[in-house]
């Protein structure tokens, strides 16, 4: 019979969080997404304010670039 396990495992290192993206002047959709961030966050739904800055960066066919 085995013994039961009675540690927990280090926590995960998960360094610094990735800065807000800013709207790509002139991107209709930046825009939208930049107003419902912090439409979010004066709510203070932040899980909505990362959705949002994850959707910035990520949205599809996107004809510039976001860091």
């Amino acid at each position: 019979m085995t013994e039961p396990v009675t540690t927990m495992e280090a926590a995960p290192a998960l360094g610094e969080p990735l800065p807000e993206p800013d709207p790509v002047p002139g991107c209709a959709k930046c825009a939208r997404l930049a107003d419902e961030r912090e439409r979010w966050r004066r709510m203070g739904n932040l899980t909505r304010v990362s959705d949002c800055n994850i959707w910035m960066r990520r949205h599809p066919k996107h004809e510039h670039k976001v860091l």
